[in-house]
């Protein structure tokens, strides 16, 4: 598809000119003899950029840059003028205008400059796109799920996204509380500034301290330079503290200070820092009963929760599993290169009656496995990891076929992992959903060859 150009001239022997010119380049050209012909044309056909005059019969072409920006800012446009002055060049670039030429002087020009604006062209569309793809992927909308129980808490998040509300998620681990805080951020008004997110539970008090607030250079041994924190990165945007929960007291009320004032202290620092940031917050805990512990203060726990969303479950959304199995599949079938068409109905049985204790997250895990494993076109009981049948054994007490010879199959299940990921053991702990160092002890009980750390 050729690239498409405007030229917006009264001129016309000079348009008809400069069309033939273009068109050689490669280029498909549109004309027009006003800024009104001009803007209708820009209304009926994406246009690339546009070469515009600054004297038009209705319109003064700075003026008209400064219009056309702001409708089609995808667009670039190039002002052409007979009498070039420096006022009217200032004034065109700060209407948006790409670039401000002279009719005559500067024709040798006219061909790079196009191909220069054509290059920030094509990056403006690339970055509409990522946009698109964003919003489209932490869209609420794309949150997989028809049972009423998930539709009650996307219809929750949709109502709160749109004010500045705090927001505590709830829900067992693995239920989806980030995937509903970007969606939340990124239906709200805050959409264009930065999310950052941060489990509180990942690190020590000292360096989440550090983390949330940052430090003034000489705070601390190594602190050499100043250092913003992410509430300072998320400064106009949302901030996701997950496992809330897990943060230290002292920590509680240097955080309570900044949600009531906006105000922090960095450490090492007597100057306050001034913040304006949205705050979502998640918790597998609950929090009541760590007021009641002493745990958790309860003015903290009244500011964080003015609107509070409780997801649901994988166990409470049993119809939803196929759906989730299936989208999962697609996913890591297109990830691992195999044609995996689809899912047996027995599997779905058994992933149905699966307890799911680590919920959405532990059935994706399942999933990718699963694709790993099987040699068929589609997956069927078989494809399922052996320690899915080990839970199911001793949860419901049954023995399926291929819960037997269990050592024999655990060593082939690991193997085929290994052999998968190349040897590599931190990606095969990963898959295997344990510890790296129960693979290691693995390994050398079934005295497994041929792998890497």
């Amino acid at each position: 598809m050729a690239n498409t150009i405007l030229i917006i001239d009264d001129e016309v022997k000079l348009r008809t000119l400069l069309a033939k010119m273009l068109s050689l380049e490669g280029f498909e050209v549109l004309q027009a003899g006003d800024g009104k012909t001009g803007l209708k044309k820009l209304e009926l056909q994406n246009i690339d950029i546009v070469l515009c005059d600054v004297k038009l019969p209705d319109e003064h072409g700075v003026e008209l840059a400064k219009s056309i920006k702001q409708k089609y800012p995808a667009s670039e446009i190039i002002l052409m003028t007979a009498y070039g002055n420096i006022p009217d060049s200032v004034q065109a670039i700060k209407n948006g205008a790409f670039d401000y030429i002279t009719k005559g002087d500067d024709n040798y020009k006219i061909i790079p400059l196009l191909y220069r604006a054509l290059e920030k062209v094509k990056l403006a569309k690339r970055v509409q796109q990522l946009e698109k793809q964003l919003d489209n992927k932490y869209a609420l909308n794309s949150i997989l799920g028809c049972s009423k129980s998930i539709q009650l808490a996307i219809e929750a998040a949709r109502k709160v996204a749109q004010t500045d509300a705090t927001v505590l998620l709830t829900g067992e681990t693995g239920t989806g509380k980030e995937v509903f805080a970007q969606a939340i951020h990124q239906a709200g008004k805050r959409k264009n500034s930065n999310f950052i997110a941060v489990n509180c539970s990942a690190f020590s008090k000292e360096l989440l301290e550090n983390e949330l607030f940052g430090h003034k250079a000489g705070a601390f041994t190594g602190a050499i330079k100043d250092t913003k924190g992410i509430f300072e990165e998320a400064n106009d945007g949302t901030i996701f503290l997950d496992e809330i929960g897990e943060m230290p007291l002292d920590l509680q009320a240097k955080l309570l200070r900044v949600i009531e004032t906006g105000e922090l202290l960095k450490v090492g620092d007597n100057n306050i820092t001034r913040v304006n940031v949205r705050l979502i917050a998640a918790t597998n805990r609950d929090l009541k009963k760590e007021i009641n512990a002493g745990r958790f203060r309860e003015d903290l726990f009244y500011r964080i929760s003015v609107f509070q969303i409780q997801l649901p479950s994988l166990r409470e959304r049993i119809d939803d599993i196929a759906l989730l199995a299936n989208h999962f599949l697609q996913y890591f079938s297109e990830k691992t290169n195999k044609k995996i068409t689809g899912i047996d109905p027995a599997y779905i049985q058994l992933l149905q009656k699966h307890s799911w204790k680590g919920n959405i997250r532990e059935l994706k895990n399942i999933i990718e496995r699963s694709v790993i494993l099987t040699e068929n076109n589609i997956l069927e009981p078989a494809s399922l990891p052996v320690d899915f049948y080990q839970v199911s054994d001793l949860e419901t007490g049954n023995k399926p076929a291929a819960s037997l010879a269990l050592a024999a199959v655990e060593k082939a299940h690991i193997q085929k992992v290994l052999q998968y990921t190349g040897g590599n053991k931190t990606e095969t702990a990963r898959l295997l959903n344990i510890a790296l160092t129960t693979l290691y002890r693995k390994i050398e009980e079934y005295n497994i060859p041929g792998s890497v750390a």
